[in-house]
């Protein structure tokens, strides 16, 4: 697994220290001394492809001025074979390194020998991660917020699957509780209207009023007639559930199946009260002297765990709150099934529950009440989504003229615009312009990534056809690829590897789309200023490799946030 980047800097700290010690063994520098500093890629690319501050940090150890610890390590520094062909000194004692035809030559084989792998890492070192996202509700559609929740979880599964975690994707289903239980009244009370009579039967104050309600109470009836009017109300209700929530969940696997999204577990929350794992949990933190009883109701010290208030756990009527039955599937994550860490994406909305709750699962009292000798648990919080088609705000469906939901989103635009345009920055708001997301040209960051990836695909099939196929990476002379635009090509896709172990130490898989849009643009301007067809022999196969080697990563790129590579467009 290559990591060109890296290497090549770790190679130039060997490079300098080997000069050092030959520098001083002839006396030009001082023995013993610690050669520290950086090596690392200049912003400007006038001061050369990779910068080192050696010189500049052992000044005052060395006693010696800058530049004169810069020319004596320049003098000595042995670049025969190495990554690097050229050194100069700049300013006060800058080094600047210019790389080798080796390095160029090396990041085509390697995405040439690593094919779909490339960009893959180590670097989790096999930890266990579950990513917990979308988790929608099944009392409704799921939403736009469901929507981005829905990508940023699955690139950000997938980004840390590419760097050596395995990855748990899960979905809890909330099919338990007072929502699911208010969902059922919601749908008995619009049945027993189109039973009775509209003005006849008083809908719940607190109920579920959307249109989705209405319409399964429509389709029961419709099934059903009246027949279950004659039943008690709570057997009704319970019915209504039965029939209700499963049909809802099903929606709701299918529309994100059509999302390209694919959990490996679909977790109800009836598991953890019907196997007693919320009373054992319970009992755990009863035991541990955690809890305390007060007006019939069961308390956490939540407190003395380093939250700002206490929680209610059980409700004077025996009933479960929120917050006890997410300590239990918490418990279940990390005791249970043993996970390394958990990362919950979840709205910004939730900002105060996951401070609290964090504080909570971080104190030493309550993980040693409930057997959690290991694992950490993060939060991924996303902002809020306003589309926008051109300068008008969107808010319900043009098909439906009810509010937009996902399924409805799928039907205005493409799944791939979707996906790319949801993997945005997640501590940023995001305004979503259906206008641009259907757009056919280079201001759509998703058809301008795709048109690359087609653009190469017809050029090599042009070539193929004139007998000129892609070559292999040791058949081309890559000192023929000297212009800028070639090399700033090759040098952006040294980076995947490196991006993605940042998209995933940082939690933002939004960083492989700003990759992969750098990446096209660096190609079209190759492909503008760097003839191919018509070419000399060498540079005609050495491009076409290069374009060839783009082709691969970004179809890379794109499967990673979920997002097809078309051939043609």
């Amino acid at each position: 697994m290559s990591n060109l980047i890296y290497s090549a800097g770790r190679q130039l700290d060997k490079l300098l220290l080997d000069a050092y010690r030959a520098a001083s063994a002839e006396g030009l520098l001082p023995p013993d001394a610690e050669l520290t500093g950086v090596s690392e890629i200049p912003r400007d690319p006038a001061n050369g492809d990779y910068a080192a501050t050696h010189a500049m940090a052992a000044a005052r150890a060395m006693r010696r001025p800058p530049r004169a610890i810069a020319d004596a390590l320049t003098k000595h520094i042995e670049l025969g074979g190495s990554y690097f062909e050229s050194c100069a000194v700049a300013g006060a004692g800058f080094m600047n390194f210019t790389l080798s035809d080796k390095w160029y030559s090396d990041v085509l084989r390697a995405v040439e020998t690593e094919g779909s792998g490339y960009g893959r890492s180590d670097f989790g070192g096999g930890e266990r991660v579950m990513v917990e996202f979308v988790s929608a509700n099944p009392t409704g559609p799921m939403t736009i917020g469901n929507a981005r929740g829905g990508v940023l979880g699955d690139a950000l599964a997938s980004v840390l699957d590419m760097v050596g975690y395995r990855v748990h994707r899960e979905f809890y289903v909330n099919d338990a509780g007072n929502q699911v239980e208010l969902f059922g009244k919601s749908v008995e009370a619009r049945y027993m209207q189109l039973c009775l009579g509209e003005d006849a039967v008083k809908f719940p104050d607190d109920g579920y009023h959307g249109d989705d309600i209405r319409e399964l109470a429509a389709d029961i009836y419709g099934r059903e007639g009246d027949s279950l009017a004659a039943l008690p109300e709570r057997v009704r209700v319970r019915r209504f559930i039965e029939i209700g929530i499963p049909r809802n969940i099903g929606l709701m696997r299918a529309h994100l199946e059509r999302y390209r999204i694919r959990f490996d577990e679909w977790f109800p929350e009836s598991r953890l009260h019907e196997s007693g794992y919320v009373d054992e949990t319970m009992r755990l933190l009863t035991d541990g002297g955690l809890t305390y009883e007060k007006d019939g109701a069961l308390w956490l010290k939540n407190t003395e765990l380093g939250a700002d208030k206490d929680e209610v756990l059980r409700r004077s009527d025996g009933s479960y709150t929120y917050q006890a039955v997410d300590i239990a599937y918490h418990r279940d994550k990390f005791a249970a099934r043993g996970f390394g860490r958990v990362i919950d994406v979840l709205g910004a909305d939730h900002h105060g529950h996951t401070v609290r709750f964090s504080a909570m699962m971080k104190s030493p009292k309550l993980r040693s009440a409930l057997g959690i000798t290991h694992g950490e648990l993060e939060f991924l919080l996303m902002q809020m989504v306003l589309l926008k088609r051109g300068a008008e705000v969107v808010k319900v469906s043009k098909r439906t003229g009810k509010a937009l939901t996902l399924n409805d989103l799928l039907d205005e635009i493409s799944v791939d615009a979707c996906r790319f345009f949801f993997n945005a920055k997640p501590d940023t708001h995001l305004e979503f312009d259906l206008d641009l997301a259907v757009r056919q040209d280079s201001e759509n960051p998703v058809y301008y990534v795709q048109y690359a990836h087609a653009r190469i695909c017809s050029l090599i099939a042009a070539l193929g056809a004139d007998g000129c196929a892609v070559p292999d990476a040791r058949d081309i002379d890559v000192s023929v690829l000297r212009g800028a635009p070639e090399r700033e090509l090759i040098k952006q896709i040294a980076l995947l590897p490196e991006e993605a172990i940042q998209a995933a130490r940082d939690r933002d898989p939004s960083r492989i789309n700003r990759y992969v849009v750098e990446l096209s643009a660096r190609f079209h301007k190759f492909y503008t200023a760097c003839h191919i067809r018509g070419e000399r022999e060498d540079v005609l196969k050495a491009r076409l490799k290069l374009a060839d080697t783009t082709r691969r990563v970004i179809a890379i790129c794109l499967g990673v946030t979920g997002v097809t590579a078309p051939e043609r467009m």
